[in-house]
């Protein structure tokens, strides 16, 4: 069994990205959103100053989609992780921005068990991330419960990933929490450094933050700082449940993270985590789901708080929804609900659920569980909404179109 809780072997420190704006740049792309849902998928394709949107779709009706990407290295290939009742869970995968899809000769599933063992078998796709830049094809996918998949024929055919998937030391981690997650255990925030394709990072809930510098021959754990829930014991890397794992672009060595016990920024190469949210307002708190960073700013950060108070209702707090941002790491942070509801509007946004463009100014998107897809394209200063009654939406992403 391959070593996986040994500290990771010592990175040759690259200059690290400037931690400030880039000048800013004119729209000049088209932006498409991918809407996924309890019941199906949209497109939303947005003009260059995206202030009008065509709408694609249903596409998958009836189906689970819990995460539709686009691939960022040929501007029109679609990956969306599906589930039904009678394909169970599978990859769908379009070359034409969503007119055709094709479904995966061999979806991410588990190596078979030996005869007479009992084996895991995945019950859905949670996460799919595109792998380096000049790995053309090769994509990540994370499941429910807790493995670590990957594709090198653009999401055909899945292997299992890394030792963590059998590895009893990961399986403990993961198996702690199996009731924890309403709808499951789930491995996700699969980060790939921009720099080295053998270098990555992937989060677990529960089981904690991971890093590899190998191509995933070995992980390690990077939990220092982080809280668990009152009563458990932090040492523990099962009772860690990260929400979210955001990399900054311009600066891959700083990432910030939603935990269930708040949000936290840590500046490689140090191993411990900071506790960020505490300089959030304390009516509001620090608990969440989504984290979106800013594409050229590393100190620039939006989070959606929930309400995490007594039986943790995953709420807008008071029913006042809200973003909060940070423009300078995690110092303060200012609450922009301009455009929003003001009482009565008890959403709940997923972690996949909120994103950005890169437009200056920065387009925000989010989709509530009610099936609202709300847009700033201002940073979050003014608020308004694209869509209204679709189902639960699971994931937003967006990206642009060649």
């Amino acid at each position: 069994m391959a070593r996986t809780t040994k500290k990771p072997a010592t990175r040759t420190q690259r200059p690290t990205a400037r931690a400030t704006r880039a000048p800013r740049r004119r729209p000049s792309r088209r932006v498409v959103v991918l809407v996924a849902t309890r019941k199906g998928a949209w497109l939303f394709h947005g003009d260059a100053a995206r202030r009008t949107w065509r709408v694609d779709g249903p596409h998958f009706l009836g189906h689970i989609i819990n995460h539709v990407v686009l691939d960022p290295r040929d501007g029109r290939t679609l990956l969306a992780a599906t589930k039904t009742g009678h394909l169970g869970p599978t990859i769908f995968r379009s070359t034409d921005l969503g007119r055709t899809w094709k479904e995966a000769a061999r979806p991410p599933a588990f190596t078979k068990a030996p005869d007479g063992e009992k084996g895991r078998v995945v019950d859905h796709t949670f996460w799919l991330t595109p792998c380096h830049a000049n790995e053309p094809n090769a994509w990540y996918a994370g499941t429910s419960p807790q493995g670590l998949f990957r594709s090198n024929d653009g999401g055909v055919t899945w292997d299992p990933f890394s030792v963590i998937n059998d590895d009893p030391q990961y399986q403990t981690w993961m198996g702690s929490v199996q009731d924890g997650t309403p709808d499951g255990p789930k491995l996700h925030s699969i980060i790939v450094d921009p720099r080295d394709p053998a270098h990555l990072y992937m989060a677990m809930s529960g089981g904690g933050v991971h890093e590899s510098v190998d191509r995933g021959r070995t992980f390690a754990p990077i939990v220092k700082g982080m809280e668990v829930v009152e009563g458990f014991d932090p040492a523990t890397i099962a009772f860690h449940d990260p929400h979210c794992v955001r990399l900054c672009p311009s600066n891959p060595d700083r990432l910030y993270q939603q935990n269930h016990c708040g949000i936290y920024r840590i500046d490689r190469p140090s191993n411990e985590w900071t506790r960020i949210g505490r300089n959030m307002p304390t009516q509001v708190g620090d608990i969440g789901f989504p984290m979106v960073v800013h594409p050229r700013d590393a100190d620039t950060v939006w989070v959606f708080p929930m309400d995490g108070t007594t039986v943790w209702p995953r709420t807008s707090p008071e029913g006042k929804p809200a973003a909060y941002v940070t423009r300078n790491g995690g110092k303060s942070w200012h609450r922009l609900d301009s455009g929003l509801p003001k009482s009565q509007a008890w959403w709940t946004v997923k972690r996949q659920a909120m994103t950005a463009d890169a437009h200056d100014p920065v387009g925000l998107y989010l989709g509530t569980t009610s099936g609202e897809l709300w847009m700033s394209r201002d940073e979050g200063d003014r608020w308004g909404c694209i869509a209204r009654n679709l189902p639960e939406i699971y994931a937003v992403e967006v990206a642009e179109l060649r």
